[in-house]
């Protein structure tokens, strides 16, 4: 059985709004025949939740609003298994993202921050043997101030791309991109650790700024790409925390990936990490 260490996550948390069709519109552009969903969102929540489905005590540290969709956002992640109880309720409306997916699985997003942009790591305890894990959906000050208070394994999530100060960067001791956020941030050369995704491709890990690890990724069926990046970022932390080597950690997580673009959910249900770490030493025999 493989144990993990606690993770505490902080991020956003939406409510997505899915539109899904046979094609991702042009600009201006009016497409018919969509199917709406609505669904737990975020990119923080998400990875929460990846984070506690794959076996992890995970915690969840944001905002919602005093809202129905707060509520059945808070709702989900309980689901899960994520501890919301530095889950702030703000008068402000539950964040939203307006999400168009195509049938090849891409998507188009646009998120609205709603109460995310009233996150604060204000009287929450960040506990030094967490990870603590970041992305760039809520305000650059917050996730700063939680980096600089946080004596543990800091991990950021770089997306939204965004220039980061150098203080941030120095701060991290893994930084997980995608191909097309590293090239938009050459400021990453510097960091000590960072994992950068290609899709179907797979991953590779960067020490120093030099090639460190790759792993292939897996030819499975795309349905959804929305979650799949944020259940790779948790699987990739929890499997680094418990030790495994750069290459095999980066197979489990584009495990954990290909499993979550299979399905429709931004949530979506995962095995156990263990399970994984199985499946990804025997793809490598």
């Amino acid at each position: 059985m493989t144990t993990t260490r606690p993770l505490a996550v902080l991020g956003s948390i939406n409510l997505d709004l899915i539109a899904t069709a046979q094609r991702l519109p042009s600009p201006g552009e009016t497409i018919g025949g969509g199917v709406l969903s609505r669904q737990p969102g975020g990119k923080g929540a998400n990875q929460a939740a990846a984070a506690a489905r794959l076996g992890s005590a995970a915690r969840m540290i944001g905002a919602v609003g005093d809202d129905d969709a707060g509520r059945e956002m808070l709702a989900a992640l309980g689901t899960a298994g994520v501890d919301t109880h530095d889950v702030a309720v703000r008068s402000t409306p539950t964040g939203t993202a307006l999400i168009v997916v195509d049938a090849e699985g891409e998507n188009q997003i646009v998120v609205c921050p709603g109460a995310n942009s009233e996150a604060s790591v204000d009287g929450v305890a960040l506990h030094a043997d967490e990870t603590l894990l970041c992305q760039l959906e809520v305000g650059l000050g917050v996730v700063l101030e939680a980096a600089q208070r946080h004596t543990g394994f800091f991990a950021l999530n770089a997306a939204p791309a965004q220039r980061l100060p150098r203080e941030l960067i120095e701060r991290c001791d893994l930084v997980i991109v995608n191909e097309f956020e590293y090239e938009q941030m050459p400021e990453l050369a510097d960091a000590r650790l960072v994992a950068i995704t290609y899709g179907k491709d797979g991953s590779a890990l960067l020490r120093g700024g030099k090639l460190a690890a790759r792993a292939p990724g897996r030819a499975v069926a795309v349905v959804n790409t929305v979650g799949a990046g944020d259940a790779f970022c948790a699987a990739l932390v929890l499997a680094l925390r418990t030790g495994l080597p750069d290459a095999l950690a980066l197979a489990v997580a584009n495990a954990v990936g290909a499993d979550a673009v299979g399905q429709a959910s931004s949530q979506p249900d995962l095995a156990r990490l263990g399970d994984y770490i199985a499946r990804a030493e025997e793809f490598a025999r």
